[in-house]
C-alpha cells in the first residue's frame, strides 16, 4: 500500500539524502503501521538504523544540514536540523530480533517518490505486545484487526488469481 506522509521538503530531503548514501534504516512503530492500512495516528517517525556510527550517515545528514546527536545522560539518540523534527532515532525494538534479521522481512514502501523500508505490521505487533506499555496495550486491537482484514484481503486476491489460472 502506497501513501504518502505528512511531510515537509526538507524532511523528505532528509530520508532521500539516506537512502542515497545508501545508510540502512527502516521506518518502525505506528508511521510504519499506518503506511500498511492502520487507521493510527502519531506525532513522530521513528527510524530504526542499523549502525548509527556509520560515517556514512553524518554525511548524508550534513549534506541536507541536519546532524546526530548521540545519547548523553538521559537523553535518547536524536536527529536534529533540517528536515528532522518529526523524525525519532529508535535504538531498540523490543520483542524483535537484531535490525539485520528485521530488515530482511522489511517492505518496501514509496513514500512521495521515494522508497523506504518499513517494518511489516505482524513485527510491529510483535513489538508493541512486548512492550506493553499503556500506549501500546491501547493500539494493539487496532494493529490485530489491520492485519486480519490485510490478510483476508490477502487470501481473496490469491484466491481470486488461482482462479483465473
Amino acid at each position: 500500500m502506497a501513501e504518502v506522509l505528512p511531510l515537509s521538503e526538507a524532511e523528505l530531503r532528509l530520508l532521500e539524502s539516506l537512502l542515497r548514501h545508501k545508510i540502512r534504516f527502516m521506518v518502525v512503530g505506528l508511521s510504519a503501521a499506518a503506511l500498511q492500512g492502520a487507521p493510527v495516528v502519531t506525532e513522530d517517525i521513528d527510524l530504526w538504523f542499523d549502525n548509527l556510527s556509520d560515517p556514512k550517515l553524518m554525511q548524508a545528514l550534513v549534506k541536507v544540514g541536519a546532524a546526530y546527536i548521540p545519547p548523553f545522560g538521559y537523553n535518547p539518540p536524536m536527529l536534529g536540523g533540517a528536515g528532522s523534527e518529526p523524525l525519532a532515532v529508535v535504538i531498540r525494538m523490543n520483542g524483535l530480533e537484531e535490525f539485520a534479521d528485521e530488515w530482511k522481512r522489511a517492505l518496501e514502501i514509496n513514500v512521495g517518490k521515494l522508497k523506504l523500508k518499513v517494518l511489516p505490521l505482524e513485527r510491529i505487533l510483535v513489538s508493541k505486545q512486548a512492550a506493553n506499555r499503556p500506549k501500546d496495550r491501547r493500539v494493539i486491537p487496532v494493529l490485530q484487526n489491520t492485519l486480519r482484514t490485510l490478510q483476508t484481503k490477502s487470501a481473496r486476491r490469491a484466491k481470486k488469481s488461482k482462479a483465473k489460472q
